[in-house]
């Protein structure tokens, strides 16, 4: 039973209760206009109880045991007193039903623990979903308490950009041994790095990390970096629950990065930005959905498909007019 009141959901946010906490995230993610007006007063309401949290985006080649290296990382700082939330953005869910179950099964040891959360962010058929929703998401987790947020990215290609616009650390996970040592991975997510770490650098493959970690080093040297206050380093890392070295040192360094950008004013300007660019998110996916809801375009838009696959009508006529379909509205 879906209450319509935004205070229960607010006070069970800021009580820590995890059942309201699901049910909170679960009106972000629906597409009802009535939910979406019902979350939007309660993000609005829990705003000022966020901002406070280490946001910390993760993505990486196929086969760089991101899951894995999660769950080593988000182990380790529950037992350290954190509270963790994991966030996955997976713009290909609408094929594959983006299963909670599936994530947990993926970080089930992670997903045991009293403090820890773990939700997937369907895209809702776009990547502007993906960031719609991740970003409420992320806030709602923040004002439950949870002072550290890890976005992962499941998917691949633009789906990087959106998560690294919404942290303030964002991680590249690498693996050794897989031919170029660049490939995989485009240049445009090595230049959003603010670290590299080589994953599964334990066994026989210690020696072949530490070879890439140095091709990798050698590579970021041509690309500018994101801050004017940072150097991205690169680490190497095992996940292993026998071994796990390095995470430590990764956790060090991205609460390094934090003081330093804190310190010279970036942090905060860098989450002004990002605020704004959610904005004006929201205003591009308000206008899409206005666009797609007006009566006029949805009874002269068949139409004009045809006569464009034809070549019969122009793209730049036939969008001159849809558009001009909204003009005529507001004149009214």
């Amino acid at each position: 039973m879906i209450s319509k009141s935004p205070q229960v959901y607010v006070q069970g946010v800021l009580s820590r209760d995890k059942r309201l906490l699901a049910k909170t995230i679960t009106l972000v993610e629906s597409s009802l206009a009535e939910h979406q007006i019902l979350a939007r007063k309660i993000v609005d309401e829990l705003l000022p109880k966020t901002g406070q949290a280490v946001r910390v985006g993760i993505t990486g080649v196929p086969g760089a045991g991101k899951s894995t290296f999660i769950e080593s990382l988000g182990t380790m700082l529950v037992r350290q007193g954190h509270k963790v939330a994991v966030l996955a953005v997976d713009p290909s869910s609408q094929r594959s039903g983006g299963s909670v179950l599936a994530d947990k099964t993926r970080m089930e040891k992670l997903a045991t623990l009293d403090n820890a959360f773990i939700r997937p962010s369907p895209s809702g058929g776009t990547l502007g979903g993906v960031a719609r929703k991740t970003r409420e998401t992320m806030l709602v987790c923040e004002a439950a308490g949870f002072d550290v947020m890890i976005v992962e990215t499941v998917g691949v290609g633009q789906s990087e950009t959106t998560v690294a616009s919404m942290v303030d650390f964002f991680l590249v996970l690498m693996i050794a041994g897989a031919g170029d040592e660049i490939q995989g991975i485009k240049k445009g997510v090595l230049e959003l790095a603010d670290a590299i770490a080589v994953n599964k650098a334990d066994g026989d493959n210690i020696v072949k990390a530490e070879k890439a970690r140095k091709q990798y080093e050698s590579a970021l040297h041509f690309l500018a970096p994101v801050s004017p206050n940072w150097t991205p380093p690169v680490m190497t890392c095992s996940s292993l629950e026998d071994q796990r070295t390095g995470i430590e040192e990764l956790w060090k360094t991205i609460l390094i990065h934090r003081e330093k950008l804190m310190a010279s004013g970036e942090l905060q300007a860098r989450r002004r930005k990002q605020a704004l660019d959610w904005m004006w998110s929201l205003v591009d996916e308000g206008l899409k959905t206005r666009f797609n809801e007006h009566p006029g375009v949805k009874k002269k838009l068949s139409g004009f498909l045809r006569e464009v696959e034809r070549g019969t009508k122009a793209p730049t006529i036939a969008a001159g007019e849809l558009l001009f379909l909204l003009d005529k509205e507001e004149a009214v």
